[in-house]
């Protein structure tokens, strides 16, 4: 005699078979990535790439700038000037041309970005205990450099006048400026993690971008759909390989940043996993509603490169503060997970951050990964009906 199955047990039923479903789906893709070298690429080899060229190529740091000076005092006092600026690194003595006149022809051939000017009496002055007045000229066309370099001379020059002026000559005053979170003030310290969810987007977006543009090319939806496979089948079962590839990414990204750039890691490593494994959800959905709403792989990937590379770039804070943009661009900005994801990151890593402090950012990316799943799925099912 048969058994009524209980409601608890209809359940499990679906569950198991909604989990046999999926994870078919899931070795399909599987498949089909091990077959395609230029994804294996994509996934892994690029990421790395992207942190070793942008990490060692994007540097706010001075170091060995080349600089003129121009002596017209020729002391031991100024030539001591000039040996103190040039022995720390951060300047190199690339021009002694005879007169300031003659400068401006040296910044024109950008074979230098500052000049010092060291009038006649300059070490007269200094016995005298008058004011001894010095002139730095710098190249402006580079607002960023020439900032750098005004910040970098003028500290160096304090030093110098105070170890010559001797301590009988400090202020009373003094101020003791405490760097926390990055004491050498080393920009790939600062760049590595918006690096990382730069390279982590756009990798991700890419990935999935193209899985069911690429199905409908080939006019396999018609026989996937022949399958009993459900549409969140088809959504979760594409996913999940390329959320499994995401997370290798992450750690490779990790490993070379920690090794390369001696990214820390000052908070906790299960808050870094989770975090890291929410935005991996967040883009690889992104790039599946790209890729259910494009009509080709030519343009998923446009769409995918557009919305993944210029929000990570320009909108997440990696390379401008979102609080100092316009309001409207950081209302655009707060769509985007990457926005949250280089706080999160930098929260973390850098300053030690917990959970009560970064749970915004969190969810936030959980939000935007359920809506954007939501609308994928839901979207899938009207294309392909």
């Amino acid at each position: 005699m048969n058994k009524t199955p209980t409601p608890r047990t209809q359940v499990s039923h679906r569950v198991r078979r909604f989990l046999r479903r999926t994870l078919a789906v899931s070795r399909k893709e599987v498949a089909h990535v091990s077959r395609d070298p230029m994804t294996l690429y994509v996934a892994l080899g690029l990421p790395v790439v992207l942190l070793l060229i942008f990490g060692y190529g994007i540097s706010f740091d001075l170091d060995r700038s080349p600089l003129a000076v121009v002596d017209y005092d020729r002391t031991p006092v100024s030539r001591n000037l000039r040996e103190s600026l040039t022995s720390s690194g951060e300047f190199l003595l690339a021009a002694t041309p005879d007169s300031a006149d003659d400068v401006d022809s040296w910044f024109r051939k950008n074979e230098v970005s500052s000049a010092l000017v060291i009038p006649p009496g300059f070490a007269a002055n200094l016995a005298a205990a008058r004011s001894a007045p010095l002139q730095i000229l710098l190249d402006g066309s580079d607002g960023s450099k020439a900032g750098g370099v005004m910040g970098t001379m003028s500290a160096l020059l304090r030093n110098w006048a105070a170890g010559i002026a001797g301590p009988a000559a400090a202020s009373p005053i003094e101020a003791r400026v405490t760097l926390l979170y990055n004491p050498g003030l080393k920009s790939s310290i600062f760049f590595v993690p918006g690096l990382m969810a730069f390279i982590l987007a756009i990798a991700g977006v890419l990935l999935t971008a193209l899985t069911v543009a690429r199905e409908e090319e080939q006019g396999n939806l018609e026989q996937l759909f022949a399958t009993p496979v459900g549409r969140l089948d088809v959504v979760l079962g594409k996913l999940l390989p390329y959320l499994a590839m995401g997370i290798v990414q992450a750690l490779l990204v990790l490993a070379v940043g920690a090794v390369a750039f001696d990214l820390p890691l000052a908070g906790s490593p299960f808050l870094l996993a989770a975090g890291t494994l929410l935005f991996l959800v967040a883009v690889l959905s992104q790039g599946l509603f790209i890729s259910v709403i494009a009509h080709s792989q030519q343009v998923a990937t446009q769409i995918g490169a557009l919305s993944s590379l210029l929000p990570s770039l320009l909108l997440s804070g990696f390379l401008f503060p979102v609080e100092r943009m316009p309001m409207p661009l950081q209302v655009i900005a707060s769509i985007f997970p990457s926005r949250y994801f280089v706080t999160f990151l930098r929260g973390v890593l850098l300053k030690g951050s917990g959970f009560s402090v970064l749970w915004p950012n969190l969810l936030a990316m959980a939000v935007f990964s359920v809506l954007v799943l939501a609308i994928a799925t839901k979207r899938f099912r009207r294309r392909v009906a």
